[in-house]
């Protein structure tokens, strides 16, 4: 029997013991199987307690929290209300819902909600680091300072809060004062990833390249086997840099993106899915839902509402069961798929008529092989659409010699546009467009890209020597 179904056998299990139990005891017994990550079992269980004790709150606030994370927000803001109408004086059911609140772009609402928190229990620190994280997403920076020192002085040990004060100055082009943060944060918790990585990109930032590599050696030598620690070395090093992100770096980071707060909130600025779905309107004017499309590396699904109006059928494929969950709560796409992305695009050949892909070859280096499987997997005039960041012309630095790409201290890859058209020919590919762009803005400044269109020239065209591969000067 494999380990799902296991799973599956205790859940039913427990469904016909839980009206046995006291219901203090069967909602322990959901929170039990809900906190080893089995959502569809846990829903199972949270709604047998609820069908034997219909104004359970904890039941239903727990539930809309499960929700939340399968990504139907509306829905887990509907049951957080009601746990909040039947106990109105709970505290953490108004910072969860400020929490989905967020998630859900209702930024006004959320704010209400923490300061509802505030209001009932004016010591929760958590509440108040969440308060200074939406702030600064509304751009209000001094009172988002405010807030994270409030959270610190009532818990001088809260790691979030430092971490986020030192993303707040960060963003400020404070990064001297902000190393300081991310240093105290790391001191607090040794083992926090997130804050050993934001203080290696603090002094990648200063130009002290040297002491970030020292940050990410110190975290290996804890840590040997850490995927993010690993890849961040060789980006900040030079050192064993790798073809692409590896597997578990991907992973690693965006589950973990899927679920931080200020990280959410930093997408304020993201700009790369609007590029995307500027660039097919202008390569096909008139949408009439006829295209079978692949959005690659479609992380939380931001693509998919706006390409909608293009296809009849999208498939999502990522290797964050994080984002993938997130995304399913946007209902539009009609399959997501956990998946490396090249090895999904080989399996599957002419299987579509557009392939999207935002920032996601931002992760790899040289591009002919994930090129390759993209245009294998391309029916006949079919269309590739992706952005990747621009390597700066100033600096000359490449992998390898006569490379049109590097990898960056950040962690991501960046390419030359004289590259992208070589590679996008060497796959076969009709370049339509490689236009510069700005992507989003990080620690205050504009991130340059390329927005790249290109199409699958029909075989028999290609046969007759009447198509030609158009390189925008």
């Amino acid at each position: 029997m494999d380990v799902h179904a296991e799973v599956q056998d205790e859940a039913y299990g427990e469904r016909e013991r839980i009206s046995e139990l006291s219901l203090p005891d069967a909602l322990a017994l959901a929170l039990q199987v809900h906190r080893r990550g089995h959502l569809v079992e846990a829903e199972i269980l949270y709604r047998k307690v609820l069908a034997a004790a219909p104004d359970y709150a904890d039941a239903h606030h727990f539930l809309g929290v499960l929700l939340h994370q399968g990504g139907d927000s509306d829905a887990a803001i509907g049951s957080i209300h009601r746990s909040i109408s039947l106990n109105p004086d709970e505290p953490n059911y108004y910072n969860n819902l400020g929490n989905v609140l967020v998630e859900a772009g209702r930024l006004a609402e959320a704010a209400d909600a923490y300061e509802k928190v505030i209001q009932l229990a004016p010591a929760h620190a958590h509440a108040y680091n969440n308060l200074g994280a939406l702030s600064k997403a509304r751009g209000r920076f001094e009172d988002a300072a405010r807030a994270y020192q409030k959270a610190i002085e009532l818990n001088p040990n809260h790691v979030d809060a430092h971490n986020n004060m030192g993303k707040l100055l960060s963003t400020q082009s404070r990064t001297k004062e902000a190393v300081a943060w991310y240093c105290k944060a790391i001191t607090l918790m040794p083992r926090h990833p997130d804050a050993r990585k934001l203080l290696g990109l603090a002094y990648y930032t200063l130009g002290e390249t040297g002491k970030a590599a020292e940050v990410y050696r110190q975290w290996l030598a804890g840590e040997p086997e850490s995927p993010v620690a690993n890849h961040m070395l060789a980006a900040c090093s030079g050192e064993n840099i790798p073809l692409r992100a590896s597997d578990g770096y991907v992973e690693s980071t965006f589950d973990n993106f899927a679920e931080s707060f200020d990280a959410k909130l930093g997408k304020l600025a993201y700009r790369a899915p609007d590029l995307v779905a500027g660039a097919l309107a202008r390569a096909l004017p008139e949408p009439d839902r006829n295209l079978v499309a692949l959005d690659a590396g479609c992380g939380t699904g931001l693509c998919g509402p706006l390409i909608a109006p293009y296809v009849s059928r999208l498939t999502g494929v990522d290797l964050s069961a994080g984002m993938l969950a997130k995304a399913r709560g946007r209902n539009a796409y009609d399959e997501l798929v956990k998946s490396e992305l090249t090895a999904y695009l080989l399996a599957h050949p002419a299987a579509f008529d557009l392939v999207i892909s935002a920032d996601t070859l931002v992760y790899f280096g040289p591009l002919g092989e994930v090129l390759d499987a993209a245009h294998g997997a391309l029916r006949s005039d079919g269309l590739l659409i992706f952005t990747v960041e621009a390597m700066p012309d100033e600096t000359g630095q490449k992998t390898t010699d006569g490379a049109g790409y590097r990898i960056n201290p950040h962690g991501r890859y960046s390419h030359d546009g004289g590259y992208l058209k070589q590679a996008l020919s060497s796959a076969g590919f009709a370049i339509q467009g490689v236009e510069s762009a700005v992507l989003r803005n990080e620690g205050g400044s504009p991130v340059a890209g390329f927005v790249v269109t290109a199409s699958k020239p029909d075989n028999a065209a290609v046969k007759n020597g009447e198509t030609s591969i158009a390189v925008p000067q």
